[in-house]
């Protein structure tokens, strides 16, 4: 009885020793992590011309907090990963996120419901609803998807989405993966809005007319101006860029008579962060005057806030008589596989 008591003892004093190695060992990442706020995001966001890196900098004078971003690659790869790491999450924010992607966030739990300061007093009430009635994501920009238009190209502008299917369009448009992009998703979304139940039939017309789909928006959106194609997916607002730093007016946003789909991208609290109280902190910032006269000229989209006035160049070459569509979110997410399958990939 001795012996076993003691061999007993010996193995609890083991645990026992073990269990405080790993409990200091937790303590000192914790400690470390205490200053450090992880964000998930997409790479045009945190690249060197997004506003990531003026964000981070102003956020840690502010609030003493070091902004590390984690580069995904576009929105839907923000989600993929947060999912993989369900269970042990890395990331302590999650930026880029959008009202097509917020109902699998939503219903794989992967974000905790945080409402940051003064939200009622600048974000309107229909960017709010557009990411559900919860506070899992909140709005920092939008701005609806058009197709940009090279006015130098030797093609016609087309009219409307059916214009694309045309002979003239074979090999002409570069769109972006919808199951890695959320602009690629967008797309999408807005054929079903369009089309209804007959959007397969769009796309088996629409598959001549790709030249590619690249899988997010800054490849995409570099080969367009690379000029390897006159059109391209992006957003209403993507000229101004142009405009501002190019100065030409060469680049267009296609109104469409039919309508259009609007992203409305989100930021949210990874549930079980290691740094929640740095995390609420981001969120916080995100959405302040500081952070949000970032987004204009760096994002190039229409910051959440609707106190900011934005900058001449999106005066100049934003349209403001764009109809915007409505669609069932959860169709868009069905309708992936489908076309994806249309298209042979």
């Amino acid at each position: 009885m001795k012996k076993i008591n003691y061999i007993f003892l010996t193995l609890l004093s083991i645990y026992g020793s073990a269990a405080c190695i790993s409990c200091s060992r937790k303590n000192s990442v914790s400690a470390e992590r205490t200053k450090e706020v992880i964000v998930y995001t997409y790479d045009s966001f945190m690249g060197e011309w997004g506003p990531g890196v003026q964000i981070a900098k102003d956020f840690e004078t502010a609030t003493g907090f070091k902004v590390t971003y984690v580069n995904c690659g576009d929105g839907a790869q923000i989600l993929s990963k947060a999912l993989l790491e369900k269970e042990s999450p890395r990331s302590d924010v999650l930026l880029g996120l959008d009202n097509n992607l917020i109902d699998k966030a939503r219903s794989e739990k992967i974000l905790a419901e945080y409402k940051p300061k003064n939200a009622d007093n600048i974000i309107p009430e229909g960017l709010h609803k557009a990411l559900g009635k919860d506070w899992l994501l909140t709005p920092y920009d939008y701005s609806q998807f058009a197709l940009i238009y090279d006015t130098q190209s030797d093609v016609p502008a087309p009219e409307s989405l059916e214009d694309l299917t045309k002979p003239e369009y074979a090999k002409k448009v570069i769109l972006m993966d919808p199951r890695t992009s959320t602009p690629g998703l967008g797309f999408l979304a807005w054929t079903l809005a369009v089309f209804g139940d007959g959007y397969a039939r769009y796309w088996k017309a629409l598959k001549p007319s790709i030249l590619t789909m690249s899988p997010g928006w800054s490849a995409g959106y570099g080969l367009f101006t690379a000029g390897e194609a006159p059109l391209v997916i992006s957003y209403m607002t993507s000229p101004a860029y142009h405009v501002y730093a190019e100065k030409t007016t060469r680049y267009k946003a296609l109104v469409f008579a039919e309508g259009h789909v609007q992203q409305v991208e989100g930021a949210g609290i990874t549930r079980g962060a290691l740094n929640g109280k740095g995390a609420r902190a981001f969120m916080d910032y995100l959405i302040s005057d500081a952070a949000q006269n970032v987004i204009p000229l760096t994002q190039w989209m229409v910051p959440a806030d609707k106190n900011i006035t934005l900058p001449d160049c999106y005066k100049k070459v934003v349209p403001e008589d764009a109809k915007t569509l409505s669609y069932n979110t959860e169709k868009v997410s069905a309708a992936v596989n489908n076309i994806m399958n249309i298209l042979g990939n």
